[in-house]
């Protein structure tokens, strides 16, 4: 179990943290999510004891991280896959840290097994992908065969197969008792994976639910209903107290909450009413949509249009002020630069390459 009580973290005039308190419970995957900048990485770094908190607590299984024995026994996380000597073999950077924790040296061979990595244990990882990496740093995190298993951004770089393989492992690994959280921006993902949120804006928490509550609180669901007899199906819905809204392909949409008894219930009235239907639906949000929904406000880095194009996203949110960007003295580490942020035309490195005077000197 993980525990956080009203834990932050001010980085100078950044406060990138700002009294999270939320339970990381076993049995579960606990999916952790955020826009960029939202302090999601930092409030895993304080949870490792990497960064210290300004105020507030965070334990896991009731201890603080240093002081727990052989700490790689209790909690495995991935943070940074890449984060390895890049002289040592994939093997002996695992057994370096399995000698460090007590873990018998068998292991390393079972985790290498586990990850698909046995065929390259010999080679240094400097050379390897991104993929190849990221399945090296989940070894790192499972060597210990902990309780508590953490992961930021776990599926990055990963094949098809890759990907559902950490999908299964972590599910697997949350019906055995343990506690499993996990943080990625890949909602799709997070879907198919997680079945508990908890969701932070701006350092704040802004959810902590269960997956359907959350799609369910923070987007609309609506039964979609086509017919070639379009007007006198809105007066059919009206007369029955419904509020239809006109929707694409001369479809009507009608709201309802969800309990799953909407769409039978329109589809008796118009079989009553001796209505043909060509379309009757359910339309439910997605994931994303709903994170979206929810975050909306709380986005830090946007993408502008340029030249009249659409910009990335149309989330609206307020732009990011001066002296707070990535460069600034509020930037949260290791958080990038925002999208399509960098050096003004005409100043940039490599400007004016073609131009003889411009190359005079340089």
């Amino acid at each position: 179990m993980i525990e956080l009580r009203g834990l932050t973290k001010r980085y100078g005039e950044k406060l990138a943290v700002d009294d999270l308190t939320f339970t990381v419970r076993p049995g579960v995957v606990t999916g952790f999510l955020g826009p960029n900048g939202a302090g999601k990485s930092t409030t895993m770094r304080m949870l490792l004891g990497l960064d210290s908190p300004t105020a507030g607590d965070v334990r896991i299984d009731g201890k603080h991280y240093d002081h727990l024995q052989e700490p790689l026994n209790h909690i495995g996380a991935l943070l940074e896959a890449k984060s390895v000597h890049g002289g040592r073999s994939a093997y002996n950077h695992l057994l370096c840290l399995a000698q460090s924790n007590g873990i018998p040296d068998r292991r390393v061979d079972e985790v290498l097994e586990m990850v698909g990595l046995s065929a390259v244990a010999r080679k240094r990882p400097k050379g390897f992908s991104l993929g190849m990496g990221q399945r090296l740093g989940i070894a790192g995190a499972l060597l210990g065969d902990p309780q508590v298993l953490m992961f930021d951004e776990p599926v990055n770089g990963l094949d098809p197969e890759g990907i559902h393989w950490i999908r299964t492992l972590m599910l697997h690994l949350a019906r055995e008792g343990r506690t499993i959280f996990v943080s990625s921006h890949l909602m799709s993902e997070m879907a198919l994976t997680a079945e508990h949120l908890v969701v932070i804006g701006q350092g704040k928490l802004m959810a902590d639910t269960s997956m359907a509550q959350f799609i369910r609180e923070n987007s609309r669901t609506y039964v979609r209903v086509r017919s070639p007899e379009a007007e006198r199906m809105r007066e059919v819905f009206l007369a029955e107290g419904y509020q239809p809204v006109q929707g694409e392909d001369g479809a009507l949409e009608i709201e309802t909450v969800e309990n799953g008894q909407a769409a039978a219930r329109i589809g008796e009235l118009a079989a009553r009413e001796g209505l043909v239907l060509h379309e009757l639906s359910t339309q439910r949000a997605s994931l994303e949509e709903a994170f979206m929904r929810l975050t909306a406000e709380t986005v830090e880095y946007h993408a502008h249009a340029e030249n009249g194009a659409a910009p990335a996203s149309p989330v609206p949110g307020a732009n990011v002020p001066p002296g707070e960007g990535p460069a600034g003295p509020g930037h949260t580490p290791g958080v990038g630069p925002a999208p399509g942020a960098g050096p003004a035309p005409g100043t940039g490195w490599g400007e004016g390459w073609d131009d003889p005077q411009k190359g005079k000197g340089r």
